[in-house]
């Protein structure tokens, strides 16, 4: 059968899009991976579904919205657990992340330079309560399962590479700010560290966000 090809659209950054770059380079699939100028992205948004990037497209039929993509690419590839159950613990724990990132959203648009705000209040006032609220519960199920490597079960899954992007992305702005979560970053230290997605970090273009 004809491998059916993959090309994913977003902003000349990581944030929504990373994890579904991450999944095709860990599985070794060829994607065409466009990138937009935030100058050119209001005459494209009227042609995506949801005037949303990112997009999937596959053999040319599109798909949006960041975590459908990555559910579909984890699942065509092996990236989301060993289980039904393992996979719905994936997708919990997924759902609680984007709880939490629309929480801390506010403070990452003004770091990243989308918004101006006063960066010292919102980290005390908005960042901080948000951190507070998920890192424990992520600790915990870091702790819960045994330190492996992994959030969920005992294989590489897309919630990993989604809370390892994240957590790089608050270091890379915020250093310190989780330090009192070494179960977490244990966790992403060793999920950063998979051959194959090291070598991904190692040579993708630094990005502000």
């Amino acid at each position: 059968s004809i491998m059916p090809s993959y090309k994913l659209t977003y902003f000349d950054g990581r944030a929504r899009a990373e994890v579904a770059r991450q999944i095709l380079y860990l599985a070794d699939i060829p994607f065409e991976d466009v990138r937009i100028s935030l100058h050119d992205w209001p005459s494209l948004k009227s042609t995506t579904p949801f005037g949303q990037m990112p997009l999937l497209e596959v053999d040319g039929q599109s798909l949006p919205q960041s975590f459908a993509i990555f559910r579909y690419l984890a699942k065509q590839f092996g990236f989301s657990g060993d289980s039904p159950f393992e996979s719905a613990w994936v997708d919990a724990l997924a759902d609680q992340h984007a709880d939490y990132f629309r929480e801390i959203l506010p403070v990452l648009l003004t770091i990243w330079g989308f918004t101006q705000g006063d960066r010292m209040a919102l980290v005390k006032e908005v960042a901080t309560p948000a951190r507070d609220k998920y890192f424990p519960l992520l600790e915990k199920i870091a702790k819960d399962n045994g330190l492996n490597g992994h959030f969920v079960g005992d294989s590489l899954t897309w919630v990993d590479l989604l809370i390892a992007e994240h957590v790089g992305s608050i270091n890379q702005h915020l250093p310190g700010f989780l330090s009192a979560y070494p179960s977490v970053i244990k966790t992403v230290n060793k999920i950063t560290s998979t051959p194959r997605l090291k070598e991904w970090i190692e040579k993708r273009k630094e990005t502000t966000f």
